[in-house]
């Protein structure tokens, strides 16, 4: 009778085992974002990420009072 339950326990461990790869190979896997493209700000030479900077006159800046002290 134990060796029963035994096979029965088993038996239950590789199907968790199976289900649970499965379910793993079926969860879309999160793309690495992509490197952003780095600039520097005119006044002060600080890089920083495109979307986080300030463009105007053709130059980039870091923060809107260096945007109003123009380039150094």
């Amino acid at each position: 009778m134990l060796k029963i339950l035994l096979l029965i326990a088993i038996g239950f461990v590789v199907l968790a085992v199976i289900k649970s790869y499965q379910r793993s190979l079926q969860k879309p896997r999160a793309r690495e974002a992509e490197p952003e493209n780095m600039v520097k700000c005119a006044h002060c030479g600080v890089n920083l990420p495109r979307s986080e900077a300030i463009y105007s006159g053709g130059e980039f800046f870091c923060t809107p009072e260096h945007k109003q002290l123009g380039r150094k």
